[in-house]
């Protein structure tokens, strides 16, 4: 594991290089981004929205399976409630990026914050539509 010192010189703190992952190979590749992947569901989860969305996905989910009407409408409607949760992701890490260059306010930032949450908008909106026609269609 490739270690390097942070900036301050009498400091015993060591934290791993940024390019490390680039440098594993195989299994060792594979184990340390399905950490880094939890790691990111983790941080996800500290977000009321995202919380929220996942409580909703796990009643969609499998219910998905009850309402559609073949593989396809299936993966479709499964497929919407996950895809609300990547855009959510998206969304947060767009956020924690621009909170990260500052807290003052800029035009660029107020820019890429609503439209990662245009984006979340987007998604739910196709969800939702997915939903309400396979419920008119199941239920009509």
């Amino acid at each position: 594991m490739s270690k390097i010192r942070t900036n301050y010189p009498n400091s015993p703190v060591t934290r791993e290089a940024t390019d490390a992952q680039k440098s594993r190979k195989g299994f060792s590749r594979l184990w340390h981004a399905t950490r880094y992947s939890i790691a990111g569901l983790r941080a996800g989860w500290g977000q009321p929205a995202f919380r929220h969305e996942v409580l909703i996905a796990l009643v969609l989910v499998p219910a998905a399976f009850w309402i559609g009407d073949g593989w396809a409408e299936v993966g479709m409607l499964a497929g919407s409630a996950v895809l609300v949760l990547i855009v959510e992701l998206l969304n947060t890490g767009i956020e924690t990026a621009i909170d990260r260059i500052g807290p003052e306010w800029h035009r660029l930032s107020k820019q890429a914050k609503d439209m990662g949450s245009a984006a979340v908008f987007l998604a739910l909106i196709l969800s939702g539509s997915l939903w309400v026609a396979a419920l008119f269609h199941r239920f009509a």
